[in-house]
């Protein structure tokens, strides 16, 4: 009863969030007709993220910039709309795992790679958001533009070569349901190391994890789960940086993207299921190829 309560009160709470956001913001036509159309972008962009795995800065991050938006501004936004869009992916493949995947020898691994990944990218992205100024790289990519500018182009190009190395992986029966001695020590490593990329671009570790996982030859679908809850996490830890200390979020972007992302969120699950997961993989790999060469020629 509980469970069929809270899961019903959950999309009306969800609409009294809004409106009260709605409400702090002005509540005008204004405020509807300027910013309504983030609405479509959170849509899509939250398909894409929870479909394959990839975080929503990937499309949001080179939106932003061509809006004109700071380096601090992008990331920082960018961090928020995933909070609503990843969270509702989340949600949806934690419920599918629930339902039938957690009975699938395929799906064991979920949560142990979910206890390896989350502290670890935390510990990441914590240490570039307080301790960034005292790393000389880090600090001159987040304080200009155009490293900011450079720096995703090249990460988007490279995501994007890594996406398409997995897609011939994806036709092999997958051979590990389990963790091995290898993933207990590989997979905090590279969660770590995604975590400290998605302070600064707001996109990384989910990507990271899902093609490790993939390429160690886990299930795709298990991999994407895995990446898509990891990457809500990081973004709910790397929020509170913006929100409550550099104050650098754009809410009235946030307050229509992130309404369209849980819908896209929630979506998403069924686009992966629908079709082939090599497919969605080649579009999006093509997709963040594109944006890469776009962000480094313009």
């Amino acid at each position: 009863m509980l469970k069929k309560f809270s899961l019903s009160a959950l999309p009306l709470g969800l609409v009294f969030l809004w409106m009260a956001g709605f409400i702090s913001l002005g509540a005008s036509v204004s405020l509807v007709a300027e910013y309504s159309v983030f609405s479509l972008l959170g849509v899509v962009g939250a398909i894409f993220a929870n479909a394959t795995g990839a975080g929503g800065g990937v499309v949001f991050v080179p939106v932003f910039q061509q809006i004109g938006f700071s380096p601090i501004n992008i990331v920082a936004t960018s961090f928020a709309i995933q909070c609503c869009g990843m969270t509702a992916g989340a949600c949806s493949w934690w419920q599918f795992y629930r339902a039938g995947g957690k009975s699938s020898a395929q799906w064991q691994a979920l949560p142990s790679s979910l206890v390896l990944s989350i502290p670890a990218a935390w510990c990441g992205l914590v240490m570039v958001q307080f301790a960034g100024d005292d790393i000389p790289l880090l600090n001159t990519i987040s304080a200009s533009p155009d490293q900011l500018h450079v720096t995703f182009g090249v990460f988007s190009i490279i995501l994007g070569a890594m996406i398409f190395a997995t897609v011939p992986l994806m036709k092999r029966v997958p051979s590990s349901g389990t963790l091995t001695t290898i993933d207990l020590l590989a997979l905090p490593v590279v969660s770590f190391i995604g975590g400290a990329i998605t302070a600064w671009l707001s996109v990384g570790v989910g990507e990271l994890v899902a093609v490790y996982l993939i390429m160690r030859g886990f299930s795709v679908t298990m991999s994407i789960a895995s990446a898509v809850i990891l990457s809500a996490f990081s973004v709910w830890a790397g929020v509170i940086y913006h929100a409550f200390i550099a104050y650098s979020v754009v809410w009235e972007v946030v307050l229509f993207a992130g309404a369209g992302a849980i819908v896209g969120g929630r979506l998403a699950r069924y686009v992966v299921l629908a079709f082939s997961p090599a497919t969605v993989k080649v579009f999006f790999a093509l997709w963040v190829l594109v944006l890469g060469v776009i962000s480094l020629l313009f």
